[in-house]
């Protein structure tokens, strides 16, 4: 199974997006400042012929098929440092209810 890189970064900043929301909605008593992401991706970069060609990176996920991808795949670490746009000087504040099983 591959993903997009951009889908997967946007679903993570959704999810951060909705933890950030929920933190400000109840009052937490704990509270943690967001610091820097660090994401370890297995990718495949793909780049189309012709004219307005454009490369792609797909996250993939390792499994039966690895050993055949295993030759065209790359492994990466992004750093991402979230910031909110109305305040890009303060690490955002996430906190919320615990949830069964979270460690």
């Amino acid at each position: 199974m591959a993903v997009e890189l951009a889908e997967m970064i946007g679903q993570l900043r959704a999810e951060l997006t909705e933890a950030m929301r929920q933190g400000e909605n109840e009052n937490a008593d704990l509270r943690f400042e967001l610091g820097p992401v660090e994401l370890e991706l297995t990718i495949s970069v793909d780049k189309e012929a012709g004219p307005g060609a454009k490369v792609r990176f797909w996250v993939v996920e390792l499994g039966a098929d690895a050993k055949i991808a295993q030759n065209s795949t790359q492994r990466i670490t992004l750093t991402l440092d979230p910031r909110r746009a109305r305040e890009p000087d303060r690490r955002p504040l996430i906190s919320g209810a615990e949830v069964d099983g979270e460690r």
